[in-house]
């Protein structure tokens, strides 16, 4: 079974793909290979995060000198988008609480959850449509390869998971800003769901399944 290395440092997101690639992969965070890379996200589009992220941890190990290296490389770029707001969070959702504080780094969800309540609080309910999405990005690990060759070998998958977001956050399962969103055709929250709904429904999952088709295609 190959390795795929999870570029992030959310315990939630490696667990989420782990639940559904663990039967294809041997899935490894970056505390099992003890190594923490945070490259700036300088990117304007999910796409292009993810691939900052995935580019930047495939050519760290392929410089290594260790004899035992992960396979591939899976990075995930995702969030919130809501209609009202222009799409906004978007590649800002992890730290949108901190827009405009001078403040660095990720928000705690909470304040994220309530910087976006107020945000919505001007327009009426039936407005707050919302999706999340996900690009994830794969590549592999090929040691001693030239560093260009890279940039020719990214896979990019999407997903999106519609909804709406509701005035007061419900369920205690999930992250983010899951105990606000509903999914298109539910009633309850991502949070309230349960962990076995959101694994075929979310926009990772959606996401993740178009990578298994892909990887099935290629044999």
């Amino acid at each position: 079974m190959q390795t795929l290395l999870v570029a992030t440092g959310n315990a939630h997101k490696v667990e989420e793909i782990r639940s559904v690639l663990g039967k294809r992969f041997r899935v490894v965070s970056q505390k099992d290979v003890g190594v923490r890379l945070d490259p700036e996200e300088t990117g304007a589009t999910f796409a292009e995060n993810a691939s900052i992220k995935a580019l930047a941890w495939a050519r760290h190990l392929s410089s290594g000198s260790g004899q035992s290296w992960p396979d591939w490389v899976l990075a995930d770029d995702s969030g919130l988008e809501v209609d009202v707001l222009g799409g906004a969070p978007g590649v800002h959702s992890a730290r949108f609480a901190y827009l405009g504080t001078g403040r660095s780094g990720n928000a705690p969800d909470a304040e994220n959850n309530t910087r976006l309540l107020e945000e919505l609080a001007r327009f009426p309910v039936e407005r707050w449509t919302a999706r999340f999405r996900c690009v994830l990005v794969l590549v592999p690990v090929r040691p001693g390869i030239p560093d260009g060759v890279y940039g020719r070998d990214v896979r990019s998958y999407d997903g999106v998971c519609e909804g709406r977001i509701q005035s007061q956050p419900a369920g205690a399962g999930g992250f983010g800003y899951d105990p606000l969103f509903v999914p298109k055709g539910e009633t309850r929250s991502l949070a309230e769901l349960g962990a076995s709904v959101k694994n075929r429904i979310s926009h990772r999952a959606q996401a993740l399944g178009a990578l298994l088709i892909g990887l099935n295609r290629e044999g």
